[in-house]
């Protein structure tokens, strides 16, 4: 006979606002304040890590404001206070997104800008991924790095400038990838429909608000669609493409996400059928 143990701590479901209250407490407390350049004076104290006031002054908000913040008092902190609070408490990017998420908060952005070259690791994975077509993107379809058999497929993505190796953009104006793709219009449509919701998770990058306008301006397919606000990022699916050397390859397809570098996504290929796998072991070797 089994009984239920009687210990109602595994039970509980997290209280936010007692841990939000806990979390900034503890903090605060672990900080040196001479690591962070305070007057001498304000060094004489009894407890440990930052005052209130000292925290306040950082974060640029009321003592009032830190001490209902602390006591649990009901308060729902803005983005903004919450970016505040991390700078002045010196979050590691953790801790910064665990402070958003007890707060019900959506995060802004961790990095200033957005990844322009691929973390080491995964540039390295992709190569460790061939003979499978692999590349990394960024949130915009930045092309940051790939194999060799992704550049056989697609392009020569060495012999085209950093501005053109993204993959919306070669889709609508690269000649050869323009006709690359057997049902085209749902590919573009996807694509789409995945960059309107990086534009509203990434409202400061003006170099994806200058795509949309490129891609609106020169490519009317693009605008129609854009209109139409479509919001989707799809991860997984299938792609039939008529490659000029190869022949026709169907691949699926799968988007990971690492933990540690959430503005870059690993996309890997795989032949869908038999005919596809010989046709992508044809591919060209760039």
């Amino acid at each position: 006979m089994t009984t239920r143990s009687t210990d109602r701590s595994t039970d509980r479901t997290v209280d936010a606002t007692q841990e939000l209250a806990a979390f900034l407490r503890t903090r605060r407390e672990r900080l040196d304040p001479h690591d962070l350049g305070l007057p001498a004076r304000r060094r004489s104290r009894r407890t440990p890590g930052l005052r209130r006031e000292e925290v306040a002054e950082l974060a640029g908000v009321s003592v009032d404001y830190v001490v209902r913040l602390e006591q649990g008092r009901g308060l729902r902190p803005s983005v903004d206070v919450l970016a505040a609070l991390s700078r002045a408490l010196r979050l590691t990017p953790d801790e910064r997104a665990y402070l958003f998420d007890l707060s019900r908060q959506r995060r802004p952005d961790d990095a200033d800008e957005p990844a322009t070259t691929a973390a080491p690791t995964l540039a390295r994975l992709v190569g460790d991924l061939s003979p499978l077509p692999a590349m990394v993107l960024n949130h915009r379809y930045d092309i940051l790095a790939w194999n060799r058999e992704m550049a056989g497929l697609l392009v020569d993505f060495a012999a085209l400038p950093p501005s053109q190796r993204n993959s919306m953009w070669m889709c609508l104006m690269h000649p050869r990838t323009r006709e690359l793709y057997v049902d085209r219009e749902r590919v573009v449509r996807e694509g789409v429909a995945h960059l309107r919701a990086a534009w509203a998770a990434h409202p400061g990058d003006r170099a994806l608000s200058d795509l949309i306008v490129e891609f609106s301006t020169h490519d009317e397919q693009f605008a129609r669609m854009w209109a139409e606000r479509d919001v989707k990022v799809k991860g997984r699916g299938r792609k039939v493409m008529r490659h000029p050397e190869a022949g026709e390859i169907a691949v699926d397809f799968e988007v990971l996400t690492p933990i540690q570098d959430l503005d870059q996504r690993v996309v890997i290929y795989r032949p869908a059928d038999d005919d596809s796998r010989s046709a992508m072991a044809r591919l060209p070797v760039r």
